[in-house]
């Protein structure tokens, strides 16, 4: 049986092991901050969509975003209350996970405060037929049309 490689992270005396790190390093709400990173951790954010985001995971991106899981019940494919029964989601619910987690990172770098995205959110925009870029959410599609809505604001093109 091989054993697990452990090494010491800079949390105090505490030692982690390299799964437990790898796992942090690209959960959801890691996505949120590291937004702009090399395309190849894509090829990896693939793997996690196909293992599934666990409910600490899930817990821990609600709590770095500022907001709470009732607000995304309309935009996951699982109810809340069965996400509370299962300590690891399915693909499709990971899926839209990781959605929220990269637009809202993308959001936050492009408005420069989570609090200026957060209420752009959830103001109607006329760009985007009158509807609050949040209720676009339960859909691909809608994850597309917020995201190139979000960039065009990047580059200063306003529609």
């Amino acid at each position: 049986m091989k054993a697990k490689t452990t090494f010491p992270v800079s949390r105090g005396a505490k030692v982690v092991s390299r799964s437990r790190l790898e796992q942090t390093q690209f959960s959801p709400s890691w996505v949120v901050q590291h937004v702009n990173d090399a395309p190849g951790y894509k090829l990896e954010l693939i793997d996690r969509i196909r293992i599934g985001v666990t409910k600490l995971e899930w817990k821990e991106l609600i709590n770095s975003i500022g907001e709470n899981e009732k607000e995304f019940e309309h935009v996951l494919p699982s109810s809340i209350s069965s996400m509370q029964k299962k300590p690891r989601y399915d693909k499709e619910t990971s899926e839209r996970i990781y959605e929220i987690s990269r637009l809202f990172g993308l959001g936050y770098q492009v408005f420069d405060s989570p609090d200026l995205f957060r209420e752009w959110l959830w103001t109607p925009s006329k760009a985007l037929g009158g509807k609050k870029p949040f209720d676009l959410l339960d859909s691909s599609f809608g994850f597309e049309l917020v995201e190139n809505e979000i960039i065009r604001i990047q580059h200063n093109v306003y529609s």
